[in-house]
């Protein structure tokens, strides 16, 4: 078996969880590559029982065997290694050293567990689709797509921002915001699901278009098919406004042509047995815990 091990930042405090992923990971003679940035960081701390090789970007993908991508991190970083996995359809295991951790679910406690499972095949993949960004001018480059959300946002002024939405060129709604968000079903349980949006299922074929602060309260969170196309003409009293992509963004103008539509390929994530998506809202929102006690 051959791993990816993928991180942004070393954190002092995670040390000795890393120290013992290489350490199981070496423990059963499994081929480790770590990410480029993240080997610099830690290539002096760690005491690599095994060693590892550096994997430099998407394009080793073509050039090495990988069966797995191990993120280490939150929920932030997964979104982020969606970036240098794009559509190569290698799977990604989220170990939790964040908070939340809706979609890396692996606790750290459970690192020998869930590398054994992988060994195993014990485990199941889940395919989350992906949001994908078509604009005049271009943005994001290579990197113009979502596993979470997009968001057009106001951005040099407290003032709003006015929105008019499209779906297959039909106009929607022009929404008085701060902003707006469509988001994936992945997506649907981060930034959406803060501005009140609805919790949708993985598999439910749907997109979601959440405003941020709407100004007309009777404007609500719409579920729309995922294989819509969504325009967006933009306008306010600032020059400017934000454009995001999960974790990326770029200035955008009045001028820039925006619209989104399902991505041509999806994301694999490994879930381990016993962790389906109602395991996952139940454990991580906590619901039918009575806290009062």
């Amino acid at each position: 078996m051959q791993v990816v091990v993928y991180s942004r930042f070393y954190k002092e405090k995670d040390k000795n969880h890393i120290q013992y992923l290489f350490d199981v990971l070496a423990e059963y003679n499994v081929t480790t590559y770590v990410y480029k940035d993240y080997l610099l960081q830690i290539k002096d701390i760690i005491d690599f029982k095994k060693d590892v090789g550096q994997f430099d970007s998407y394009i080793d993908f073509r050039v090495r065997n990988i069966d797995f991508v191990i993120s280490l991190g939150g929920d932030g970083t997964i979104l982020n290694a969606t970036t240098l996995v794009k559509d190569s359809k290698v799977p990604i295991l989220g170990v939790n050293l964040g908070r939340l951790g809706f979609l890396a679910t692996v606790a750290r406690q459970e690192i020998r567990e869930s590398i054994i499972a992988l060994q195993r095949g014990a485990y199941t993949l889940d395919s989350r689709k992906l949001l994908q960004l078509e604009s005049e001018p271009e943005l994001f480059k290579d990197e113009n797509f979502a596993l979470n959300d997009l968001t057009l946002l106001k951005r040099d002024t407290s003032s709003m921002i006015i929105l008019h939405t499209y779906i297959n060129g039909e106009f929607l709604n022009s929404y008085w915001a701060d902003g707006i968000i469509v988001a994936t079903p992945t997506g649907s349980t981060g930034y959406s699901l803060s501005c009140g949006g609805p919790i949708i299922f993985p598999d439910s074929g749907n997109f979601v278009i959440t405003p941020v602060a709407p100004h007309n309260l009777n404007v609500r969170p719409i579920v729309i098919p995922d294989d819509s196309i969504i325009s967006f003409e933009i306008e306010g009293r600032a020059e400017n406004f934000l454009c995001t992509l999960d974790s990326r963004f770029e200035t955008i103008t009045a001028e820039h042509q925006i619209a989104v539509r399902k991505a041509d390929f999806t994301v694999q994530l490994v879930r381990l047995e016993n962790r389906d998506f109602l395991w996952t809202i139940r454990e991580k929102l906590t619901w039918g815990v009575d806290v009062r006690n």
